[in-house]
């Protein structure tokens, strides 16, 4: 289905762009909140190609697509801004250091790639340069240089711009301060090292050329000097002198006093890490090398994010840096070992390409998930290796000039800081670790049945088993018309009595939310499992995800691990939900019997799916 007609019906009867406050789209909903629900023609949306039914609750008005549903949400944004995260971010909940990480990957992860492209680009050239392929003095390498570095250069202007869309301020303001900053006169009064000052006031000058704190903190109370004047000041100058004001007032303020002082905690920060570095690098090695990767499967990782450019402004290079491509590839590598150890087809497929892909770009996520992870052991190994080979490399000083991804390819970046042999030694031995005790004392192996490709022959059934232990709960009884009514699918419900959710059949993984998960089945099945009621207005609050979308996954691994106390707590049920979504590809759904059910037993049983009968 073209979901163009859907887009248009959909928003013209909730009664148009000005009165949606809000959309968003969980696994199977479009999640209207609007300003006058009086406005809304649920009978004209419920008409609209596509749309299964419609559901007004916890003051949502909620339009049930089912598996398609980021499709009409791709159409609605072709004609509204409504999908434009430009404005309206909903911060995490939760304690400092949680609010502290969602803050900081917000800001960040929209520039990651960009950051990483450019900075592989800088280890290439500087490879280049050593191998005396390329004389500095050319102006070839000065072209290829402002490209590899213009961004971290401006870094400033970028983040202004992902700061203004996480604290809700005008872009284009925040490009302004952030370009007076890096102004080329504001440079040279650094440059001089003469006493300057503002109408009288001394002005401690500093270098905001690559800076990433000064600039966050000056659009954080640029968004509360725009709500602050929009509120104060006469519609009729409103628009030109909000912009003029926050300007006239942030740019000599962030000169004047937040400037100089986050550069100094920021400067603070970088010599701390050097001198506790320089006190104890192999320890710091061991501890960066073996628990990188612990940090990325929880997105604590994030939180290093703002040190690391905060150290390559002040120092030209980051110490922390220099243990992570231990422990990057001996993930790999131990993937790898599983290639070479493996006695099943489909694994070895998933070991090989995952391992080519975080030797090459430092990309271990497919790794992780897919593969180590899943394993345990090669996992341990991996982080055996990272810590290892982690602590040799600090202790020859190695850290890279640049922000880039660990890996292979970029592990030049690291030659002109500390001994590279070090370097080079640590990064192989963590390798020659993880593979080894990988292949040597080996791990259990995933049975070939179980992630076989193939259909399996006619007449079989696929069983669904029941995600989490708990009690059955039949359909008709949850507290969801959408789902009790059937409109999604046959299935059932259990009430959970533990907080780690399994996948209750093999298949692939076609949607990855907190808390939904769609997996397709070799048998052609589509299973749902909708975690709680309402619990994506969450946000993924209490929820921690161990899966990523497209991996396969067999029956009995993790999907999520759920606070079933706090979701409770914040007024949502915990009832999960067990679907399949495409009854009419498939035979007769059986059901479990409701009453306690342990997690791995049949919760419901498909027939075989269906053939057409020949014309």
């Amino acid at each position: 289905m073209k979901y163009d007609q859907t887009a248009e019906q959909v928003l013209r009867g909730v009664g148009g762009e000005g009165n949606v406050a809000s959309l968003v789209h969980c696994a199977t909903r479009l999640r209207f909140t609007l300003k006058d629900a009086s406005k809304a023609n649920k009978d004209a949306v419920e008409r609209a190609p596509g749309v299964i039914t419609v559901v007004e609750s916890g003051g949502q008005f909620q339009v049930v697509i089912g598996n398609d549903v980021p499709l009409a949400y791709e159409e609605i944004g072709k004609i509204s801004r409504l999908t434009q995260q430009e404005s309206g971010h909903v911060a995490a909940t939760g304690n400092i250091f949680n609010r502290f990480v969602e803050l900081i990957s917000s800001i960040f992860q929209p520039i990651l790639w960009p950051l990483a492209g450019t900075g592989l680009l800088k280890a290439l050239l500087a490879l280049v340069v050593q191998l005396g392929w390329m004389d500095t003095a050319t102006s070839t390498y000065t072209i290829l240089n402002a490209a590899s570095d213009a961004l971290i250069n401006f870094l400033p202007m970028v983040l202004a711009i992902t700061a203004a869309k996480r604290f809700n301020a005008n872009q284009f303001v925040s490009l302004a301060i952030a370009g007076a900053l890096v102004y080329p006169a504001i440079i040279d009064l650094n440059a001089l090292g003469e006493p300057v000052d503002f109408f009288g006031i001394p002005v401690v000058m500093v270098s905001y050329v690559s800076s990433v704190i000064p600039i966050i903190v000056a659009v954080w109370v640029q968004g509360h000097l725009e709500r602050f004047f929009k509120k104060v000041l006469p519609s009729v100058v409103r628009n030109f002198l909000t912009p003029m004001l926050v300007i006239l007032i942030l740019v000599p303020l962030t000169l004047l006093t937040i400037g100089p002082a986050t550069t100094f905690v920021g400067n603070g920060i970088s010599g701390g890490i050097e001198w506790l570095w320089n006190l104890t690098p192999a320890i710091g090695g061991v501890l960066m090398g073996g628990l990188w990767q612990v940090f990325v499967i929880f997105g604590l990782h994030w939180a290093f994010v703002p040190i690391i450019t905060n150290d390559l402004a002040v120092s030209g290079y980051s110490l922390l840096t220099g243990p992570l491509f231990a422990a990057v590839l001996a993930q790999a590598a131990a993937a790898f070992g599983v290639f070479f150890r493996t006695r099943n087809s489909s694994m070895r497929q998933l070991a090989g390409s995952s391992s080519l892909s975080g030797f090459l770009a430092g990309i271990t996520e497919p790794a992780i998930y897919g593969v180590t992870l899943r394993l345990k052991k090669p996992f341990i190994y991996g982080v055996i290796g990272g810590a290892v080979g982690g602590g040799i490399a600090a202790a020859g000083g190695s850290a890279v000039e640049g922000f880039v991804l660990p890996g292979a390819i970029t592990i030049t970046s690291t030659m002109g800081v500390g001994n590279f042999a070090m370097q080079l030694l640590g990064t192989g031995i963590a390798m020659a670790i993880a593979f080894t005790l990988t292949v040597t004392l080996g791990f259990t192996d995933v049975p070939e049945d179980s992630t076989a490709s193939s259909a399996p022959p006619a007449g079989d059934n696929t069983v669904i088993t029941t995600p989490v232990a708990g009690d059955v709960v039949a359909l008709k009884d949850v507290p969801d018309k959408v789902f009790s009514g059937g409109a999604l699918g046959a299935g059932a419900a259990v009430h959970p009595r533990d907080n780690t959710l399994s996948a209750p059949v093999s298949g692939t993984l076609v949607t990855v939310m907190p808390h939904a998960f769609g997996i397709h089945t070799d048998t052609g099945v589509d299973v749902l499992i909708h975690v709680g009621i309402d619990t994506v207005q969450l946000n993924g609050k209490h929820f921690t995800t161990a899966v990523t979308q497209g991996q396969r996954i067999n029956t009995g691994d993790t999907l999520t691990v759920i606070d079933r106390t706090a979701i409770a707590e914040a007024g949502f049920s915990p009832l999960t939900v067990v679907l399949i979504t495409n009854p009419a590809a498939v035979g007769e759904v059986e059901v479990a019997q409701p009453g306690a059910i342990e997690q791995g037993e049949p919760l419901l049983t498909v027939a075989s799916v269906k053939t057409p009968t020949p014309a």
